[in-house]
């Protein structure tokens, strides 16, 4: 059985739409989904239950992801498994691209949907960061920045062991080497951007404070044993966007110019070791 476990907190503006394009497809009537509502103080819960006994809501007073998610897998009920944003859509063939690509390949531990993100609404500086963004190699072929990542029973055992991080998908897609994970670009997401430029800073700060911490977390235990794995962009990779196509050069300076800002806005937080302070974007939930 496929399970599909969705940390929520105060997500009732927009959980419903997940779990209508989960519940759409009566073929995936054997589907497990578990909501784990942490911390809620709207909705959420009786959104999510709503919708009927093929949704099981457990609720946990803590608003923490990283609970959640512990807390969804001791009532998720089989594999392969699925955590899922509660702010992205997914649909239930997507469901199964994912989980047939995990089945018809031994040696695949994780894998993830392809990304759509809809421009409509954006400041135009928000839709030239996200032109730059969606094209980098890391971006690309990471399984982060997706809302979803679909694992085995072997792999969730990877994943498990990593440590409470804010950077959760980073960390997670970091934790397969390239053979052991991949993109399916046949099963699709649908993750809103943030409208705003504000908006975009907010959610780029809390990015590059999550980055800092998983990078010390990776220095410790990585010491002694060689470079670790890295998803960070660089120089060059700007430089070879723009060899490929020079008119992207408005869009990279907007996309530099947001990485400044977000490692200006990080550094109190990275200082001061505040990896707990979730700066969240409420234009993408509207």
């Amino acid at each position: 059985m496929t399970s599909i476990v969705i940390p929520a907190h105060n997500e009732g503006r927009v959980i419903g739409r997940l779990l209508d394009a989960l519940l759409a497809d009566s073929t995936s009537s054997g589907t497990d989904i578990v909501v784990v509502c942490n911390g809620c103080t709207d909705d959420t819960a009786r959104v999510a239950g709503d919708r009927g006994d093929r949704v099981r809501v457990v609720e946990v007073p803590t608003p923490s992801k990283h609970t959640a998610l512990r807390v969804g897998d001791e009532h998720a009920r089989g594999f392969p498994r699925l955590y899922v944003d509660a702010d992205v859509v997914l649909g239930a063939a997507d469901v199964r691209a994912l989980t047939g690509a995990l089945a018809a390949d031994p040696d695949l531990l994780a894998a993830a949907p392809g990304r759509d993100i809809p421009p409509t609404g954006c400041a135009w500086p928000v839709r030239a960061y996200y032109r730059v963004w969606q094209r980098l190699p890391a971006v690309r072929e990471g399984l982060f920045g997706r809302g979803v990542i679909a694992v085995t029973e072997e792999g969730h055992k990877r994943i498990a062991a990593l440590p409470p991080l804010m950077a959760d998908d980073l960390a997670a897609s970091l934790a397969f080497g390239p053979g052991e994970r991949r993109v399916v670009e046949a099963a699709r997401v649908v993750v809103r951007p943030p409208r705003t430029w504000s908006d975009l800073i907010r959610r780029k700060v809390r990015a590059a404070t999550s980055s800092a911490e998983f990078e010390r977390f990776q220095a410790a235990r990585e010491a002694g044993a060689g470079a670790a794995p890295s998803a960070r962009t660089g120089a060059s990779d700007l430089r070879a966007l723009l060899r490929a196509d020079p008119e992207l050069l408005p869009s990279v300076l907007v996309f530099a110019a947001a990485a400044l800002a977000a490692r200006r806005g990080a550094r109190r937080a990275i200082r001061d070791q505040d990896f707990s302070t979730w700066l969240r974007d409420e234009s993408s939930r509207q």
